[in-house]
């Protein structure tokens, strides 16, 4: 029988809405900077909102990912609406899927973060080809590969305030 992982096991206590909302406004910050437009930066604003879907899904959903979405859509002044249809379809892909991405470990979760952060890109790509934008090439993609392979340490960093102290206790079972 497989033992569960040293996470799984911790209690974490719950989650603080001021907390929630300055690692979404952090990620923002960290897109709008001006790093122009590399194809290796990963979709920050996609990456935690993904995260806190997945985690917190009745605090964050589609509402405030519309909201993001409309934000970066003026940050990056592109076509209104583009960022805010990509972000609320992830949104509700990851608040959909949550039960099931906590159920496995660290790597199968990211193995499941992947198409949502692609497809998230295919949307945004679809209405920028539908627009008569020209086709960015492939490397468009890499951003949600190192994204990818960013789930892990995010997820450790997002949740290192929820952690109790491991206080032993003999007199309480649990």
């Amino acid at each position: 029988m497989n033992q569960p992982s040293f996470s799984s096991r911790r209690i974490l206590r719950p989650v603080r809405p001021w907390f929630v909302a300055l690692t979404l406004a952090c990620a923002l910050l960290l897109n709008l900077m001006p790093l122009g437009r590399t194809p290796l930066l990963p979709d920050w604003v996609a990456l935690v909102l993904c995260f806190w879907c997945v985690r917190e899904p009745l605090r964050v959903g589609m509402g405030a990912a519309f909201v993001l979405g409309l934000i970066m859509d003026v940050g990056y002044g592109s076509l209104m609406g583009q960022h805010a249809l990509a972000y609320v379809l992830l949104a509700y892909a990851a608040g959909t899927l949550s039960r099931r991405i906590l159920w496995f470990g660290p790597l199968r979760q990211s193995a499941h973060v992947l198409p949502m952060l692609i497809g998230t890109q295919c949307v945004m790509l679809a209405i920028r080809l539908a627009t008569d934008a020209e086709f960015p090439g492939f490397m468009f993609f890499a951003g949600s590969v190192v994204a990818t392979l960013l789930w892990h340490p995010i997820s450790f960093i997002l949740l290192l305030p929820q952690y109790r102290p491991e206080n032993k206790d003999d007199n309480r079972p649990i």
